[in-house]
């Protein structure tokens, strides 16, 4: 029975992983539970599963929690306490998936515990990769994707020599705006960029994927995971969001990967690997399958994914930069502060006004994520 810590519980991966551990509960313990602030759904998942230890980051919401009784349940709050449970004795492996930035530390944390990783917080890879890497390989630790185009990626390339690799095709849907033009979106809802076509994800997720950040933040990560170039990377927009992902090889062969649109599956894949396992998710029916498509993204309308590029190729603490400013700007619109486009906005004036640092540290990390936020937070407030 493989121990395992999931962190951000409560989110949509998160919610998803306690799905698979429902359907193989022969396969895993789950030791430690740690989410941010939902106390009712966080009570409820602690009540049912008992980790030995359970976590909640926003203090007042951890003294609600406090006030619960769960035994043989150790309860903790506040930050410090949501990173050191990535850490918890006995834990195999950390399913990371919490949103943004603060999935960093933890992340790192549990890395140096010599923990594998499911990482299903691209973040961590954008903003620190060769840090997170160069740890990585120093404990012995494996770094299992749970992305679904990382995921795919990860089994294409299981027995084949990664120097034979020529391009990674990463698929993007589309999501809810493919076709349409600047001049179309100038007023898009919120509503409206939360209608993602296929996938089912958590609200910050899916507007980074309305804007293709989503996708340029997965660049990023699939440069420090499989070691390749970013000129090797190539996004393909395939609206049926059937073909998770692809690999070229140097022969002229592809190897693709197919599945229904649930993410358990990448994440049953990553909590059970080597081994796979039966699940419940719907299997594709290629009698009822009418047409994959494959599309050029538009890059001059999403400027997201351009950005994520122009970031990952300069290096340095500017990927931090892209993401921090990303993350304030998706927030405010979600608060219906700024538009849509605005988001790009945001980033444009952080990437081009914060200096870069090459080889950072993780304090130089630390300090330009925070000052990018402040520097975000100003620029919308002076519009």
């Amino acid at each position: 029975m493989k121990k395992i810590a999931i962190l951000g519980s409560t989110g949509s991966i998160g919610t998803q992983a306690l799905d698979v551990v429902r359907n193989l509960p022969e396969e895993f313990s789950v030791e430690v539970l740690a989410a941010n602030s939902n106390v009712e759904l966080f009570a409820r998942q602690v009540e049912e599963f008992r980790p030995k230890l359970a976590v909640l980051a926003d203090e007042a919401a951890y003294k609600i929690l406090r006030e619960k009784n769960f035994d043989g349940t150790e309860l903790a709050g506040g930050r410090q306490a949501f990173i050191d449970a990535a850490t918890f004795d006995g834990v195999e492996i950390v399913l990371t998936s919490m949103s943004g930035f603060a999935g960093l530390e933890p992340t790192l944390k549990a890395i140096a515990c010599g923990k594998n990783i499911a990482l299903a917080n691209k973040e961590t890879l954008v903003v620190a990769g060769e840090l997170v890497t160069k740890s990585a390989r120093a404990h012995g630790v494996k770094i299992l994707p749970v992305d679904s185009e990382h995921g795919a990626f990860f089994q294409c390339l299981q027995g084949e020599d990664s120097r034979a690799i020529e391009k990674l095709l990463l698929t993007a849907s589309g999501g809810p705006f493919r076709g349409k033009k600047r001049d179309d979106l100038r007023n898009a809802t919120v509503n409206e960029v939360l209608a993602h076509p296929t996938w089912n994800m958590g609200r910050k997720i899916t507007v980074d994927s309305a804007s293709l950040v989503n996708k340029g933040l997965e660049v990023i990560e699939a440069k420090f995971l499989y070691g390749v170039t970013y000129d090797q990377i190539q996004v393909v927009v395939h609206p049926q969001s059937i073909v998770h992902s692809m690999v070229e090889f140097r022969d002229g062969s592809i190897i693709a990967q197919l599945a229904s649109t649930d993410m358990r599956l990448p994440i049953q894949y990553a909590l059970t690997y080597p081994r796979r396992l039966p699940s419940p998710v719907k299997r594709l029916d290629f009698w009822q399958m009418r047409a994959l498509t494959f599309e050029q993204p538009d890059v001059e309308t999403f400027l997201g994914l351009k950005f994520a590029y122009a970031a990952g190729k300069t290096g340095g603490t500017l990927p931090c930069t892209f993401n921090a400013a990303n993350e304030v700007a998706v927030r405010e619109f979600l608060r219906g502060r700024i538009k849509f486009l605005n988001i790009y906005d945001v980033i444009d004036n952080a990437m081009s006004r914060r200096p870069v640092t090459q080889n950072p540290s993780l304090e130089d990390l630390l300090a330009e994520d925070s000052a990018t936020r402040r520097l975000a937070e100003e620029f919308i407030a002076s519009r």
